[in-house]
């Protein structure tokens, strides 16, 4: 506030020499303010319209009102928590950041120390590449001993119903394996436990659970991590971008292109599963399908870099640019197919692999077409317009890939190469 302005809000002599300069807004700040000033300040952080709008800040011409203009950088943050025509913007892909971050978190921690019933058919393979020395030392440490009780002649029953190569390997059956579970599993056992059949087979589990970690030797996650670490930073940059972009023109370009980068990463990333466990068995093809779309992730970058590339009517040519990124993994998956079209594995990571495809290729339609507030302009200001869609299908789609992604590790870790 400008001293003609304290003098305006009829403030004494004696009160405006007191006034004090607030480093932060660039006003002058009076101990007792005048009607004016506190009018002038309500009205400083006031949602304009469109035609208010400075040149960097028109985007779409069909979000007429409810917009954020050239606010402090303290007014912007606490925006998040106000209702304007970002709001969802900014918080779809938030949330879908912690959705993600969980989902890694939960993916190191559990991948791959679960083994389900359904993967036993592959149980004699993974028998034969265990190392059944670590595997016998560990379980005597962990199960040094066994009250005698009958019911554990059924439990050995069942479990060896479920894993038939046991008989095969007479260094596994030799181990007792059933008759020493007490220690590890005590609730399992209790006397009012032991009978119940419910609770057998929870125990079959148990047991799969316990041994799956020391029979099961992990690929590498690395691609896996690497979608994912592309996700995250694609969602997170997509929000930061939305909330601080009104503050100024140079922030606004900065913010710009890292959300063009992290929409660049999320699409690269994303085939790094599909191809490295397609063809981690031959190198030359994982090698050239890998190179290529991370060359191509990188050229897409370095595009969105231009100035130019940010003006409105590129729109369409920024969709299309990502969207032929995207298209760009048909290759590898037509040839994971034909490699492995006789595998329930590849069948069904294609499957997945089709929907993500879906709800992207969608997501570029709505967010090129501008519907539906093209239909009618102003009527989907708050909630509803294209790029609140764009944003709940980018994580539908990355989602999909992640169940995807599963079924690789899991199908890898079982067969290997």
């Amino acid at each position: 506030m400008k001293d003609s302005d304290c003098a305006n809000s009829k403030v004494s002599a004696e009160t405006f020499e007191n006034c004090r300069f607030d480093g932060e807004e660039g006003d002058r700040v009076c101990p007792k303010e005048g009607k004016g000033k506190r009018l002038w300040k309500k009205m400083k952080y006031q949602l304009v319209e469109y035609h208010s709008l400075p040149a960097f800040l028109r985007d779409n011409e069909f979000i007429l009102g409810h917009y954020r203009s050239e606010w402090p950088l303290k007014q912007v943050f606490l925006s998040i928590f106000t209702l304007h025509n970002e709001t969802l913007n900014v918080w779809t892909h938030l949330i879908g950041f912690f959705l993600f971050l969980s989902l890694t978190i939960y993916t190191a921690l559990k991948v791959p120390k679960v083994m389900d019933l359904q993967s036993l058919q592959h149980f004699p393979d993974v028998l034969k590449r265990a190392d059944l020395h670590k595997m016998h030392s560990e379980l005597l440490t962990c199960l040094p001993s066994l009250p005698n009780m009958p019911d554990l002649h059924k439990l050995r029953d069942e479990l060896k119903t479920s894993l038939p190569s046991m008989d095969l390997l007479p260094s596994v059956s030799s181990w007792h394996i059933l008759e020493l579970l007490t220690n590890c599993l005590p609730e399992r056992f209790s006397h009012s436990n032991h009978s119940d059949v419910c609770v057998l087979s929870s125990v079959k589990e148990d047991v799969l659970n316990l041994i799956a970690p020391l029979m099961m030797r992990p690929i590498t996650r690395w691609p896996f991590f690497a979608f994912l670490g592309g996700a995250m930073f694609c969602l997170l940059a997509s929000s930061t971008c939305h909330l601080l972009s009104c503050h100024s023109e140079r922030l606004s370009y900065i913010m710009l292109r890292l959300d063009y980068a992290g929409i660049a990463a999320l699409i690269s990333t994303s085939f790094y599963p599909p191809v490295y466990y397609s063809f981690m068995c031959d190198p030359f093809f994982c090698n050239l399908y890998l190179g290529f779309i991370t060359l191509l992730g990188i050229a897409t970058i370095m595009v969105s870099l231009l100035p130019v590339f940010q003006n409105p009517e590129f729109r369409s040519i920024r969709a299309s640019l990502f969207f032929g990124m995207g298209m760009s993994g048909v290759a590898p998956i037509l040839h994971k197919l034909i490699l492995f079209r006789h595998q329930p594995e590849a069948l069904h990571t294609t499957g997945y692999e089709i929907l993500m495809g879906v709800f992207y290729g969608i997501g570029a339609l709505i967010y090129a077409t501008r519907i539906p507030e093209r239909w009618k302009p102003g009527k989907f200001d708050i909630a509803g317009h294209s790029h609140q869609l764009f944003h709940v299908l980018v994580v539908a789609g990355a989602y999909t890939h992640y169940r995807a992604g599963l079924i690789y590790l899991k199908w890898r870790d079982l067969k290997g190469c």
